[in-house]
């Protein structure tokens, strides 16, 4: 089912964009453009909208004929060093957007300051935009088959086109000329010109070289075919295929890792599984190149041509790295002193059932007591394939590089290998005639261990040669000899040396563990630095911020981020020019890299890495590297696209965040919009029922009623209106604090004024209530907003009067906390507020019966107070009452040097 389910999926992507048709020939001259073109005439003629993109006719007049009446695009012109040159213009093919684009040579290489560097990446993009393609390449041109093309010619073709883009194919035509026929054609001049063709034909155009390219061609015809055909009847459900195995590629960059890269191509292409290409880094790289810089700026050549030779190798993996990922592979850098169980770690992980390896380079001190890698995977590896590939020009480069790195011996080595040995000679001889040491042969041992665990193995073996032979010297009888007289002392000494050796190879191994280590945690330190400084961030704005420090800061390059439309740092963003800002955007709008070491809009100072999403493109990271870096390694690369992802993740959770919250406030708008039509409709609506039934009962019968009547009535009306009026202002105040329109007018006032006025006002309009003040005398006055204050006292003590129970007084207590702010507790003896409801009282229309909805009331009340104690930095808090019964609202604001300074700068400001 899974295949079936890809088979579709693969089916409906193919139908959904543009598709390739290739018309493959073996060599140049088999008929290629001339096939194209007449199928595309045929086309016409039956009203398909076919338009030539580019066509190279190279001056044959067949070739002329069949494009005369052909729709075409005329080509760009490109300016280039004083000439000028034309080439395929993209963007007028993607405007017009034809049926078929006819789109020749498919390997060219653009001129300079086009879009892409080659056209096949031109094909993509057409085809991305729902366009056919016919296009022409020849067999040689094919990634995969470069080595063994050049194997058959003895040529490199530099212009190659990627496999991958062959899986887009709807159809390949093989254009097919006998060997003989197609010599004949050059021979008239039908393919180049006289001198060229005479050329071609004692190298190319060999007899032999044409046969084998045609079978190279039929063969890759036959696999594309047999891929089809698997592909649909999967579709179909006709026939269950086998379970997708896989092909491990492990590469060292010894000479032949871009060979062994095509090979597991080709393997996985015939097989038709997946594959990845694997490197271990086993601490040697990083020991070399630690080596070199070491030498504080003066290492000797040999230990600089080591260090060369270290940059070369990790050059060639990168290459190969780029090379696999073109051809449809993954790539991986593994950290493990084990070369071999990291291989097999890696297998196992990915299912693979074939490891493709290089011939096992010989190490003549090592083989001594290491197994090759090939007999390691042999012994531990049994139920794997195991491929060997090897060619004779990776034995000779193998062979160059073991006399390189053997031969490279730094001044650092030198010196500590002599230093050392002469040390261990030294402190012997003091053992051996001060402390009565028989036998040193430890303090050999100790200096082996030292060497080994400053340098390498080749190192550790030198030293414990040279303290055998000083053992042998100065300290086995004969003295001053190497001669050993006692078959005891030759075992001593056989001993020693056996010892030495393995105590040097231990210590050297445990060396290259800790700087394979250091390496990967060197990565695994930046991705926690990033993820530490992503989680603080609450919103995008802070995720950019974040993310380009930390980019900055590892990769050491200027870094830009643009997400969502929101882009950052605003420096990054004014040097950007509007190359650098064309490559973002084709970055962000096809979901690949561009600018700078790469092959799209290269001419760009910054590299553009595309932020993915599980979806679609949300935005894309911009770096400019200093100018003398001529090469992303692949560390660097790998490392950049890690944080990038982390960023991307990050980005899309405050996105998560901010939807949610959107969702939130959209919930508690339509909650406070609910509570607030419930209010309006019933809190407000009774005091207007009240009035306007006392309004008519006057109109109506007022003049049979007596003046008693008359009063009561008119009462109403007042009391009823004021209320009404209460409710308004509340609202007022409410939409006031939650604009920050509320401006703050203060001055010194005495406490028991403000007090003393709120209980009038509130005894106006429940007469019935009781009030039991306690102020001390003498308590200074406050600074505060008079009117503001005097409000919220008569909140809070209105709301106590709706709970207290008739008869019951209401308490309010004034006095100095030990905090030396002023203190006013307002307690009632109703039914009092549960622990875990006291803070909601404050909420907006809270609407349970013990809050001040619970009677009459706009659930405003207690929220008016929180926001008028809060803007003079005071606060509210809800407790419980005297003997546990009922309910204290507690107001605390500042008061003293505090106030008194506060009171002064606003003094100052605004009065």
């Amino acid at each position: 089912m899974p295949d079936k389910a890809d088979a579709l999926l693969g089916e409906l992507k193919r139908q959904s964009a543009g598709r390739l048709t290739v018309f493959l020939g073996a060599a140049p001259g088999v008929g290629k453009t001339y096939a194209m073109l007449a199928r595309a005439r045929e086309l016409h003629r039956q009203g398909v909208d076919v338009v030539i993109g580019v066509i190279e006719t190279h001056g044959r007049k067949e070739t002329l004929a069949l494009v005369e009446g052909l729709p075409q695009v005329a080509r760009k012109k490109i300016p280039y060093r004083g000439h000028t040159l034309e080439e395929m213009d993209l963007d007028a093919l993607l405007v017009r957007k034809p049926t078929i684009a006819l789109v020749d040579e498919l390997a060219h290489r653009n001129a300079p300051g086009s879009r892409h560097e080659r056209r096949w990446q031109d094909v993509e993009e057409l085809l991305d935009a729902g366009i056919d393609v016919y296009t022409t390449v020849n067999i040689q041109h094919l990634e995969s088959l470069n080595d063994v093309v050049q194997q058959i010619t003895g040529i490199r073709v530099s212009e190659t086109v990627p496999d991958k883009i062959f899986d887009r194919l709807r159809d390949i035509r093989l254009i097919d000329l006998p060997a003989r026929e197609l010599i004949e054609r050059l021979k008239e001049g039908k393919v180049y010109l006289p001198e060229q063709a005479a050329r071609a034909m004692q190298a190319f155009f060999s007899p032999s070289n044409l046969t084998a390219l045609r079978e190279l061609a039929i063969q890759a015809v036959a696999e594309h075919v047999d891929i089809d055909l698997r592909e649909a009847r999967a579709a179909r459900g006709m026939e269950s295929l086998k379970i997708r195995r896989h092909i491990l590629v492990a590469i060292d960059g010894r000479g032949e890792s871009e060979y062994l890269v095509r090979v597991g191509a080709r393997m996985s292409e015939r097989r038709g599984w997946p594959w990845s290409v694997v490197t271990v880094d086993s601490g040697d790289s990083s020991e070399a190149l630690q080596q070199e810089g070491d030498q504080t700026g003066h290492p000797v050549s040999l230990g600089k041509k080591r260090a060369q030779a270290e940059q070369q190798r990790l050059l060639e993996i990168d290459r190969a790295f780029a090379l696999a990922r073109s051809l449809g592979g993954e790539t991986e850098v593994l950290h493990n002193t084990d070369v071999a169980q990291a291989l097999l770690d890696a297998a196992e992980a990915r299912g693979a059932r074939s490891i493709v390896i290089g011939r096992t380079r010989e190490r003549p001190i090592a083989r001594m007591f290491n197994r090759t890698l090939t007999q390691q995977l042999l012994l531990r590896g049994a139920r794997y394939e195991l491929t060997i590939v090897s060619t004779p020009q990776a034995r000779r480069q193998t062979r160059d590089w073991i006399n390189a790195a053997s031969s490279s011996m730094t001044k650092r080595e030198v010196w500590l290998i002599l230093l050392a040995s002469a040390a261990a000679i030294g402190f012997a001889a003091l053992a051996e005639r001060i402390l009565g040491l028989q036998d040193p042969s430890l303090i050999f041992l100790l200096a082996v261990v030292l060497v080994a665990s400053r340098t390498r193995m080749t190192s550790a073996v030198i030293t414990a040669v040279l303290c055998f032979l000083a053992y042998d010297f100065f300290f086995i009888e004969p003295e001053f000899t190497l001669l050993i007289n006692a078959s005891r002392g030759v075992a001593t000494a056989m001993l020693f040396l056996a010892a030495a050796l393995i105590a040097g190879r231990l210590a050297s191994q445990l060396r290259r563990q800790v700087v394979a280590l250091r390496a990967a945690n060197t990565h695994a330190t930046a991705m926690q630095k990033l993820g530490r400084q992503l989680a603080k961030a609450a919103d995008l704005g802070q995720v950019i911020a974040s993310g380009t420090s930390i980019l900055k800061s590892t990769l050491h390059a200027e870094a830009w981020i643009r997400i969502n439309g929101e882009s950052g740092p605003a420096a990054a963003t004014t040097s950007l020019t509007d190359k650098d800002l064309m490559a973002a955007d084709w970055t962000q709008q096809h979901g690949q890299m561009s600018g700078r070491y790469t092959d799209t809009l290269s001419s760009s100072s910054w590299l553009f890495l595309p932020v993915r999403s599980d979806k679609d493109v949300i935005g894309v990271v911009g770096l400019r590297f200093p100018s003398d870096m001529d090469r992303l390694s692949f560390e660097q690369r790998r490392l950049a696209e890690s944080m990038v992802e982390d960023i991307a993740q990050a980005a899309l959770r405050t996105r998560l965040v901010s939807q949610l919250e959107e969702a939130r406030v959209t919930g508690e708008t339509e909650r406070l919009r609910s509570a607030l039509l419930s209010s309006v409709s019933h809190d407000l609506r009774s005091p207007l029922s009240s009035m306007i039934g006392a309004a008519d009962s006057l109109a109506q019968y007022g003049k049979d009623m007596g003046t008693e009547d008359q009063q009561s009535l008119l009462e109403t009306i007042r009391i009823e209106g004021e209320r009404l009026d209460r409710y308004i202002q509340n609202l007022l105040d409410m939409t006031r604090l939650g604009q920050q329109g509320l401006k703050l007018t203060r001055d010194w006032v005495g406490i028991d004024e403000l007090v003393g006025s709120a209980s009038r006002r509130l005894q106006r309009y429940e007469p019935n209530i009781r009030l039991e003040l306690d102020i001390p005398p003498g308590l200074p006055p406050i600074h505060v907003h008079p009117a503001l204050i005097e409000q919220a006292l008569f909140n809070v003590m209105e709301n106590a009067a709706k709970f207290s129970p008739p008869g019951e007084p209401i308490h309010v207590n004034v006095q100095r906390n030990e905090d030396g702010q002023l203190q006013v507790d307002v307690t009632d003896r109703g039914p009092g507020i549960p622990e875990d409801e006291r803070r909601r009282i404050f909420d907006m229309f809270y609407s349970v019966e013990r809050g001040d909805r619970g009677k009459q009331g706009t659930g405003l009340g207690l929220t008016i107070v929180q926001g008028i104690v809060g803007a003079h930095m005071g606060s509210v808090q809800a407790l419980p009452g005297r003997e546990g019964k009922g309910t204290t609202i507690r107001l605390t604001l500042p008061w003293g040097e505090y106030a008194k300074q506060e009171a002064k700068e606003d003094d100052g400001t605004t009065q």
